[in-house]
C-alpha cells in the first residue's frame, strides 16, 4: 500500500461549481493563473538558488540538528525547565510545537510524567503583571533561559534578558553563564557580541532565515529535541514535502494551489479575510503561528517594483467546534469577504467514548449521543459547518493531516512556508521583508531614548497628539 499524503488539500469548496449563485472562484481563472504561476515558480526557483530563501535548506542540516540533539540529550537534561525568551517568530513556532506535539498539560506533569523531560515555558511578552508572576514561580537554579533574537536589539527581548541576568548573577554568580543559551545570528549582533565576551553557548539562526520562517531551525528544534519531540520525523516531513512542492504546474502543487485560490479569492472575489479555522486543540496554535506568516510577508506598502500597492490579505486565527459557538454565524450569514481554511486530523490517536446512560436515554437532547465518541462527535461538527458554509456560498477548503505527529507537523509548516511565497509572487511583493515593523520599532526605540534614534524620537514629540484634547475622564 503506498504511503499517505502527509498532508491533502481539498479545495473543492472553494470553486464556482460547488457553490453556485456567483460565488466561488471559476476553475477557468485558477487555469489562467497557471502561466503565471510558472514565472512565480521560476522567480522562486532562482531566489532559492541565489540563497535568499534559507528557509528551504533548513530540512536538510543534519550538521546542525546533529549538535542540537547532542546538547538535548546531554547538558540540557540536567535542567527542570526550559524557557524561551523571544517574540513573534521567536516564539510562536515554537509554541505550535509544543501545542501540538506534548501532553496538553506537559509542564503540570511531574517528573515521571514527562520522562524526566524539561518543562517548557515561553514568555512571549513584557506584560510586567505575568512576567513577575512567572519569576515567583520558578526555580533559577533548576531552568535554562533560551535567548532568541536574530539581530539581539528586539528590545521585548532584550529586557526579558537584562532582568534574567541579573537575577541569575545575584543567585548563581559566576554559574549563571551556564543556564542561558542564546539563538541568534552566526556571525553578527549584540547577543553574538555577548557571547563571546561571556563565553555563553548559542545557536545559530542563518542570516538567510527571517523569524517568522525559523520554526524549523534551532530556534524551533532545539525546545523540541529537549522535550523529547522526534526532531528527525519533524525534518523528514519538510523535506517530503519540500519534494512534493517543486513542481511548476499549478493544479500539481498544493503549496501553489493554496496560495492562488487564497489570492484569487481576495483579489477577485473581494474576500480579503482568510480564517484558518483547526477542528483539534493540538493544531490550534499553528493557526497562530500562521497569522505571522501571512500577514507579515505579505501585508505590504509597495510591491517588489518600488509601486504603491498596500497589499495583503488579514489571517484570523478560529478554532473548532469552540467558534462554531462564537464566529460561524459570522461566517455563514455575513458578508462574503472571507475564506475559511480547515485544518483537520483524519485519525486521531486519543478518542473519549460517549456513554448510554439508561436515566436519559429517553432525553432527546441527550440520549442520541449514548455510543458515539467525542472525535466522531468534533469530526461530525467539522463537516456540517463545511457543509453549511458550503450550502450559503462561502468559500472554503480543508487541509487534512493524517494525524498530529512530528512527520505531518513538518509537512504542514512546510506546505505553508512554500505558500506564503508563492503568494507574495501572485501579489508582486517580497515576503521577505518587514518594513512596517521595522518603522514601530524605530519609533520605540526613539521614544525610550536609544541612541542613534534621536530622529524618530524627534519625529514621535512633533506629532505626538494632545491627549488632554480627547480624552474622556
Amino acid at each position: 500500500m503506498p504511503d499517505q499524503p502527509l498532508v491533502t488539500l481539498d479545495y473543492n469548496n472553494m470553486l464556482a461549481p460547488r457553490l453556485g449563485g456567483g460565488h466561488g472562484i471559476d476553475p477557468a481563472r485558477l487555469d489562467a493563473l497557471a502561466e503565471r504561476f510558472r514565472d512565480v515558480h521560476a522567480d522562486t526557483e532562482r531566489r532559492r538558488e541565489a540563497k535568499e530563501l534559507g528557509f528551504y535548506d533548513l530540512a536538510y542540516a543534519d550538521e546542525v540538528v546533529s549538535e542540537i540533539e547532542s546538547f538535548a540529550g546531554g547538558a540540557g537534561q540536567v535542567f527542570e525547565n526550559v524557557v524561551v525568551l523571544g517574540i513573534g517568530g521567536s516564539a510562536l513556532g515554537t509554541i505550535a510545537l509544543r501545542t501540538a506535539l506534548l501532553h496538553p498539560y506537559w509542564n503540570e506533569l511531574d517528573g515521571e510524567g514527562r520522562d524526566f523531560f524539561p518543562r517548557l515555558y515561553v514568555l512571549d511578552n513584557v506584560d510586567p503583571a505575568t512576567f513577575a508572576a512567572f519569576l515567583d514561580h520558578v526555580d533559577l537554579r533548576k531552568t535554562l533561559f533560551n535567548v532568541v533574537s536574530k539581530s539581539g536589539g528586539t528590545a521585548e527581548t532584550m529586557s526579558q534578558y537584562l532582568v534574567i541576568r541579573e537575577k541569575l548573577e545575584a543567585e548563581l554568580g559566576e554559574g549563571y553563564r551556564g543556564h542561558i543559551l542564546f539563538t541568534t545570528d552566526p556571525q553578527k549582533g549584540v547577543l553574538r557580541q555577548l557571547a563571546q565576551t561571556e563565553r555563553i553557548g548559542t545557536l545559530p539562526i542563518p542570516a538567510n532565515v527571517g523569524g517568522r520562517f525559523s520554526v524549523l531551525s534551532a530556534v524551533g528544534i532545539i525546545k523540541a529535541a529537549m522535550t523529547g519531540i522526534d526532531v528527525r520525523e519533524l525534518l523528514a516531513g519538510a523535506r517530503a514535502m519540500d519534494e512534493r512542492c517543486r513542481g511548476a504546474e499549478l493544479r500539481d502543487n498544493p503549496a501553489a494551489l493554496f496560495a492562488a485560490l487564497q489570492y484569487l479569492a481576495d483579489t477577485e472575489k473581494g474576500a480579503p479575510i482568510h480564517v484558518m479555522m483547526p477542528y483539534s486543540d493540538r493544531l490550534r496554535d499553528v493557526a497562530d503561528w500562521f497569522r505571522q506568516l501571512w500577514a507579515e510577508s505579505l501585508g505590504k506598502h509597495k510591491n517588489r517594483a518600488g509601486e504603491e500597492v498596500f497589499a495583503g490579505p488579514t489571517p484570523v486565527k478560529s478554532l473548532g467546534a469552540t467558534d462554531q459557538h462564537s464566529q460561524v454565524q459570522l461566517y455563514v450569514e455575513g458578508p462574503f469577504d472571507k475564506t475559511i481554511t480547515f485544518l483537520v486530523e483524519r485519525d486521531p490517536a486519543v478518542d473519549v467514548e460517549i456513554p448510554s446512560l439508561p436515566l436519559y436515554a429517553e432525553v432527546g437532547e441527550l440520549g442520541y449521543l449514548g455510543g458515539h465518541t467525542m472525535g466522531e462527535l468534533l469530526r461530525v461538527e467539522q463537516q456540517a459547518t463545511e457543509a453549511a458554509l458550503a450550502r450559503r456560498g462561502r468559500m472554503n477548503m480543508t487541509l487534512t493531516v493524517p494525524r498530529v505527529d512530528a512527520r505531518s507537523l513538518g509537512a504542514l509548516f512546510q506546505l505553508l512556508e512554500i505558500a506564503t511565497v508563492y503568494a507574495g509572487g501572485f501579489y508582486g511583493v517580497d515576503p521577505l521583508d518587514q518594513p512596517g515593523v521595522e518603522l514601530g520599532k524605530q519609533l520605540t526605540y526613539g521614544i525610550i531614548g536609544r541612541k542613534g534614534f534621536e530622529e524618530a524620537q524627534a519625529e514621535w514629540e512633533g506629532r505626538e497628539p494632545k491627549r488632554d484634547d480627547w480624552t474622556l475622564s
